[in-house]
């Protein structure tokens, strides 16, 4: 008893202790991990490149003496430096007209070649030649710039589309699809009954025979627009406005109807298309080779329905695909290959209950065999050999005793089904292929696993033909006193399905001790989100657990590749976020490892992360207790319509309100703070104010922090530094260092 009396007081004094340890020199190993820890991590292989025609593999490293890059050839088995750092510095300082480190490259995207380096530079393609370091331009760029993730294809350009025997171009002229004779200049005008309001797409299909054209008729929609304040911007004083297209769920959306135009007659052939106006998309239009018909995507609004249509030149149209689901199909992770030396296709289905690989008969819509079975995943489909008839494929979850996340590499045989297993190793393989796909080079790894790097021969099977001499060395990592990732696994709420995760422990971890916990959670339905390769600085995570906590990550029920049962959970439901397994797992992993306190459970994350982060507070106040939610979707009506309607469904249902942070911020009994950005164009910043003020109405406490000029973020620097305080000041109960005293002396 006086044993126990002992532990209880011990632990109530743990803040005072910590206190006394000196908070601020905890803040300071958390702030700096990376030179810490990170830093000592030598020889990983990071941005890994095929050569475009010779049989080379280049990638980046961090070695004691800076930062180097290698060339391995898995032909003549050699590991090499890529170039004499010193002299491509001379190189580049004379090229560039400025001074360049040697150990602080500008290059990237390094890719080999035989005699030459091709390199981006601040994303300008440049090639060395090796022989004497010249260095040059290339003529021809590549486009690095990332688009706005919510830009709206648009169906109206001005464009002229050649047709494939160079004679003729079609395009649109006030609504209506016109053709003109390029050696004549003669113009025939195809249809009439186009306008600027319901016109002809640009999108212009010619057939192969250079006879026919498939164009749909365009019916737009006027799109809701997300309409934004920049209140500090850098270019002026005075506030500016921004303006996005952004439907949301519900929103009224364009129709397609698709129609075939004979070129030389003018006969137009319309199509009956069954719930034409309940499309959500209708696309992907392509022309068999004979051109004697030709197919299109039609995705039913609701995604319940995923059809892919033939229409011949008689007006006939026929499914060759229909894929249909009581719940929902996610299309985002569909699949489709169309052979071109036979009348198949590829289809990737959850039919039968998990996500397998079935081939086509493209003529008569019938499936000819079904390729893969059983309760494991194919992930994706790297590669069609037509030739050898193998498909290249990545696998998830055939091995039973091990994780059912980890990738790994398969070929599998079209017509006698046989598989093998290129990447056997109990891990998560992150592989590059050679040009040719005769070669992979593989580091695998797992979270609790350090990489090995290995070249395979695809043709020998994945027979490790090179393994080089420099591999990865955690080593000086361990040595300054890093805790390696422990990946857990438990039972879920139906004491059945085994859910996997990972523990984060500081670096100044002592079993005998107490340690709070924190899960950060991310519980987006579109994939699973726990790391599964190895790294020194986990994200998110590694760094805030230097503050004295224990960091958890896990994928629960509601989240992609496992089961289509699994995934089905956040049907019409993403409050759910797979939480009764998240407190499972947790539980499970407390009572095996004593030093988790998890009595004042925190929970953190941003976008979908940082709804659920709520949804924690809200729908599981007995469990979790303290929450950071950043650039939060807190309310489904309010956000994006293609990631909403895909698991939330259509139409627009009391289903929505009741996964509502807003409409159940009533509930609030714990501490959240909610971070946001007025620039967010991702998720719009009006769900967190709506949040705001009904926390306000129903005289609720918490905190805000805005972030002024800032997008979709998890909060950057300051953000990150209000969410330790944060968790600092309720999770240990102790006051966060004084910044503006700190920080007094700082620059204006």
């Amino acid at each position: 008893m006086k044993h126990r009396h002992f532990f209880v007081i011990a632990l109530l004094l743990f803040p005072f202790m910590l206190s006394a340890q000196g908070i601020d020199s905890l803040y300071r190993l958390a702030d700096n991990y990376t030179e810490l820890f990170t830093s000592k991590y030598y020889w990983g292989a990071q941005n890994v490149r095929a050569g475009y025609r010779a049989h080379l593999f280049a990638y980046e490293t961090q070695t004691p003496d800076g930062p180097e890059y290698f060339i391995i050839d898995p032909v003549a088995a050699t590991q090499e430096k890529a170039f004499d750092r010193e002299r491509i510095s001379i190189a580049l300082s004379k090229f560039l007209n400025r001074e360049v480190d040697p150990n602080n490259l500008p290059v990237r995207r390094l890719r080999p070649e035989k005699d030459s380096l091709f390199f981006t530079i601040d994303d300008v393609d440049h090639f060395m030649t090796l022989s004497d370091y010249t260095i040059t331009k290339c003529q021809e760029q590549n486009n690095y710039t990332r688009p706005y993730w919510g830009l709206i294809d648009k169906e109206n350009a001005k464009v002229n589309v050649s047709s494939p025997d160079g004679k003729k171009e079609a395009y649109i002229s006030e609504g209506n699809l016109w053709v003109r004779d390029i050696e004549t200049g003669e113009r025939k005008k195809l249809s009439n009954d186009g306008s600027p309001y319901a016109y002809y797409s640009s999108k212009i299909y010619w057939s192969p025979d250079s006879r026919k054209i498939v164009c749909s008729k365009y019916s737009p929609v006027e799109y809701r627009k997300l309409l934004l304040i920049s209140s500090s911007p850098t270019t002026q004083l005075q506030p500016l406005t921004e303006e996005y297209e952004y439907p949301k769920p519900g929103d009224a959306l364009p129709v397609r109807r698709p129609a075939l135009f004979m070129v030389e007659t003018g006969e137009i052939v319309h199509f009956d298309i069954p719930n034409i106006e309940q499309q959500y998309y209708l696309g992907n239009i392509k022309w068999n080779k004979n051109s004697d018909f030709f197919t299109f995507d039609f995705n039913r609004r609701g995604h319940q329905q995923y059809v892919i249509y033939a229409g011949n030149l008689s007006g006939e149209l026929r499914a060759v695909v229909n894929e249909e689901c009581d719940t929902f199909i996610y299309y985002y992770s569909l699949y489709q290959y169309w052979f071109e030396n036979s009348d198949e296709m590829l289809w990737i289905s959850e039919r039968d209950g998990w996500r397998h690989l079935y081939l086509y008969d493209v003529l008569s819509g019938k499936v000819k065999k079904q390729l893969t079975k059983g309760e494991w995943i194919v992930k994706d489909v790297v590669r069609v050999d037509e030739k050898k008839r193998e498909i290249l494929f990545i696998g998830c979850g055939m091995d039973k005793n091990e994780d059912p996340y980890l990738e790994k590499y398969f070929l599998l045989n079209i017509d006698n089904g046989n598989i093998v297993a290129l990447t056997p190793e109990n891990a998560h393989h992150s592989v590059t292929f050679s040009h040719d796909y005769a070669y992979m080079f593989d580091s695998y790894s797992r979270v609790d696993l350090p990489p090995t790097l290995v070249v395979r021969s695809v043709e020998q099977g994945g027979k490790v033909i090179y393994k080089p001499s420099l591999q990865p060395d955690i080593s000086a990592v361990k040595a300054a006193g890093w805790q390696q990732p422990e990946v857990f696994s438990a039972k879920g709420r139906d004491g059945k399905t085994d859910i996997w995760g990972m523990i984060v422990r500081p670096s100044n971890f002592d079993p005998s001790k107490k340690y709070p916990v924190i899960e950060y959670i991310y519980a987006g339905p579109h994939d699973s989100h726990v790391p599964k390769h190895f790294a020194i600085e986990q994200r998110y995570t590694s760094a805030l657990a230097e503050l004295g906590f224990i960091l958890v990550m896990m994928d629960g029920m509601g989240t992609a590749n496992r089961s289509k049962a699994f995934h089905d959970v956040c049907w019409h439901n993403i409050k759910d976020a797979g939480f009764p397994d998240r407190i499972a797992w947790i539980k499970a992993a407390a009572a095996k490892y004593p030093e988790m306190n998890i009595d004042n459970m925190g929970i953190y994350g941003m976008s979908a992360g940082g709804q659920s982060t709520m949804g924690a507070l809200l729908f599981h106040p007995e469990f979790y207790k303290v929450g950071v939610s950043a650039c939060a979707c807190h309310d489904n009506r309010m956000d994006k319509i293609w990631w909403n309607e895909q698991w939330m469904g259509y139409p627009i249902g009391e289903h929505y309100a009741a996964s509502s942070n807003m409409e159940n911020a009533h509930l609030l009994e714990g501490k959240l703070l909610l971070i946001m950005s007025d620039l967010d164009n991702n998720v719009d910043p009006s769900s967190t104010m709506q949040v705001v003020k009904a926390l306000i109405k129903h005289d609720k406490e918490f905190d805000l922090v805005m972030l002024p000029g800032e997008r979709h973020t998890m909060g950057g620097k300051y953000g990150e530094r209000k969410r330790r305080d944060f968790f600092v000041k309720h999770i240990l109960n102790i006051e966060p260092p004084e910044w503006n005293s700190k920080n007094s002396n700082s620059n204006k």
